[in-house]
């Protein structure tokens, strides 16, 4: 009998008792696809190593059918520990959302909402309505708007606004965004002719006033984002922009980036320019994002004239850019708890891991670190470091903030990257992977956001090293 004739058939399979539960669970055909695939790997490898001695059995074929579908089924997008030291990372999903927020997206998630409907009149409404007033509020804008990120804000301004004519913007804020997405490329999207004024580090009120013509359309400002120019240097401030603005009826644009609605200064923390500040300095429009600093999801808010933003929202790229149920929602939510600035550092995630104090994560270090040495055994020196994090996402990028981590530090003097990688790759792979940063032949695992000290405990113990 030769060893291909011992590998029973897909129908011999399919109504073996355990296999009708993973049926139930994935569907027939999937199930069956799978099979397929799982028997077609085992006659591969026989066909592959005729020498070797292969014990297949219907128990071992039914777990290889399970593992594969569970691989299948699993989903991609999943939460992580930011150990990272970067409170508003990027690539981690910027913001973590108050529960608040998570309610309330729950709550219209489950049933018909009233999104854009008027519970007054019983006719269609606008969407905006759910958050414009409270924006307004906190603000002291006219009027107010949302899209979906930044890059949708500035291109839905010029486009409305600008429209084969010309903005002129300081060369030292033509930055690049997450991605490689440049502002004069989005500028020319936008269907507008950038003009370049001033230099890379010195630009001067004559500049923006050279530039004016008969086809200026506005001014621009953009606030620059993961990095500063320091120096010799020379920036032209919100209000004399928009005072030489006015006096030519312009308009008046700033691009916040990151933005906040409340003094971080307050907080123990470097300030950040507000959209208040902004408004109370002249300008027209202000977009500052909703994911950052401000702590909700991903959006950008649009503030300001309230006959610009209603030019802005009859532009028929403005439905293109809106914003779903869900980010409305959650949005709406996390501004409510700024009527309540006593209690936002308690209950905003984002302000909430800012302010922990250094002590407070030494302490946490030190109910850690037993069982990270149990764990990881002698072949890492494990120990409590001081250490610095960023706010992220372009929030005062130069800025600092004191911290402290637990650090992962290979005893083999050669062979670290080896080790270190082994490490990271396998925390990586935990059901909730767990994110640090390398720096100097070290696993440096910032403390600053973890908050749930129980469930990382939970997947520490789920390691295994060599």
């Amino acid at each position: 009998m030769s060893k291909h004739s011992i590998i029973p058939s897909v129908n011999s399979l399919l109504i073996l008792e355990p296999m009708e539960v993973l049926i139930e669970t994935h569907g027939r055909r999937l199930t069956t696809d799978v099979i397929r695939e799982v028997l077609a790997n085992i006659r591969e490898e026989i066909a592959h190593s005729p020498e070797k001695q292969f014990s297949i059995n219907e128990t071992k074929i039914v777990g290889l059918v399970s593992d594969h579908l569970a691989k299948i089924e699993a989903p991609t997008f999943k939460p992580v520990f930011n150990l990272t030291g970067t409170v508003l990372h990027t690539n981690l999903g910027r913001a973590v959302l108050a529960t608040e927020a998570i309610n309330a997206i729950n709550d219209v998630a489950r049933r018909a909402s009233n999104l854009e409907y008027d519970l007054h009149t019983g006719r269609r409404g606008d969407r905006d309505s759910h958050i414009e007033e409270i924006i307004c509020s906190l603000t002291g804008a006219e009027a107010a708007t949302l899209v979906n990120n930044n890059a949708a804000a500035v291109m839905l301004v010029l486009n409305t606004l600008a429209l084969r004519k010309e903005v002129p913007v300081s060369r030292g804020e033509l930055i690049e965004i997450g991605g490689s997405f440049r502002i004069p490329d989005i500028m020319s999207r936008s269907g507008c002719r950038l003009v370049e004024v001033g230099t890379t580090n010195r630009t001067h009120i004559a500049d923006y006033e050279a530039a004016i013509n008969s086809r200026t359309a506005l001014f621009m400002s953009v606030h620059t984002s993961n990095y500063k120019v320091e120096g010799f240097t020379n920036a032209v401030s919100e209000s004399e922009l928009a005072r030489l603005a006015h006096k030519h009826n312009l308009p008046f644009v700033v691009d916040l980036g990151s933005g906040t609605l409340v003094d971080l200064a307050h907080y123990g923390l470097p300030h950040e320019p507000t959209p208040n500040e902004s408004i109370v300095s002249g300008a027209d429009l202000i977009t500052f994002s909703g994911d950052k600093l401000l702590g909700g999801p991903q959006t950008v808010i649009i503030v300001g004239n309230s006959n610009l933003i209603a030019k802005l929202k009859k532009n028929p790229l403005k439905r293109a850019m809106r914003c779903d149920k869900f980010t409305i929602a959650a949005l709406a939510a996390t501004l409510r708890l700024y009527k309540n600035p006593d209690k936002l550092a308690e209950r905003l995630p984002t302000l909430r891991m800012l302010t922990r104090s250094v002590e407070e994560l030494k302490a946490l270090s030190e109910r850690l670190i037993p069982t990270l040495k149990n764990i990881l055994g002698e072949n890492y020196e494990i120990s409590g470091a001081k250490t610095f994090g960023q706010i992220g996402s372009g929030s005062l990028p130069v800025e600092n903030l004191n911290s402290f981590a637990v650090k992962v530090t290979p005893h083999k003097k050669r062979g670290k990257g080896k080790a270190l990688k082994e490490i990271t790759t396998k925390l990586r792979a935990l059901p909730t992977p767990i994110i640090g940063r390398l720096q100097n032949d070290s696993l440096w695992l910032d403390l600053r956001c973890l908050e749930n000290e129980n469930e990382f405990l939970k997947q520490i113990s789920m390691l295994r090293i060599k």
